[in-house]
């Protein structure tokens, strides 16, 4: 069974595809790729005329997400669901996301937050099962590799304020927990949500500096030369 079949994880997954829905789909262009969690759709209602999942077991392509088989600038929208935190090479991965990206390209991003309740679960339990055998990362992190390689945030949220319980009865007496971490605990969520957009700043023409100069033939133009007005008698 997978995790996000248990009750903690369908609560995660409720919360994590309701934003994937809210931002993915207004988002437009060709070509749209989910990495990581196969078997659940979260581009499910994006309008894009291609949309595929990939990753090493499952997915429409199976390849290394650090390695993918596929032409740069190529993708429209890319959707991240927990990969980063799973990845030999989470660095590495972020850059083959930057590559495949077209200029305006946006990323759509989901992690566990080292520092919140779920957290805080894995560091004092076993961590031999999903997802706590993870590597959670810090948020901090994320934004700095966004922002190293050309990426604007364009928005952001954390979910999932309640103590991870597996049973779905206490986790619904918790959802007071939502708007109340939304004010008092802005970054206690267990999960963190982010939306970039890659950025490719653009070649600016430099021409030469036209200046006028006064010649006895009349008013004509040079580079580069500054202007003066002379007496020819």
């Amino acid at each position: 069974m997978s995790w996000f079949e248990s009750a903690l994880g369908e609560y995660i997954l409720e919360h994590e595809l309701a934003w994937f829905d809210a931002a993915s789909t207004d988002i437009f262009g060709f070509n749209a790729m989910q990495i990581g969690q196969c078997h659940i759709d979260f581009l499910r209602a994006n309008r894009m005329p291609f949309r595929f999942a990939a990753s090493v077991s499952d997915g429409l392509m199976r390849a290394r997400p650090e390695a993918l088989p596929i032409q740069g600038e190529s993708i429209d929208l890319i959707a991240l669901p927990h990969a980063l935190e799973f990845s030999p090479a989470p660095q590495q991965l972020m850059r083959e996301i930057e590559r495949v990206l077209r200029p305006e390209g946006q990323l759509l991003l989901a992690g566990f937050n080292p520092f919140s309740l779920l957290g805080l679960r894995r560091l004092l339990g076993s961590r031999r099962d999903y997802p706590w055998h993870g590597r959670f990362l810090h948020l901090t992190r994320i934004k700095d590799w966004l922002s190293l390689m050309g990426f604007e945030l364009l928005s952001g949220r954390m979910i999932c304020y309640a103590p991870p319980m597996n049973r779905a009865k206490c986790l619904r007496s918790f959802h007071f927990m939502e708007a109340a971490g939304d004010r008092w605990w802005a970054l206690g969520g267990g999960v963190y949500m982010l939306h970039a957009v890659k950025r490719v700043r653009g070649m600016r023409l430099i021409t030469p500096r036209w200046e006028e100069s006064w010649l006895p033939n009349g008013l004509v133009a040079r580079p580069g030369v500054e202007s003066s007005r002379e007496n020819y008698g």
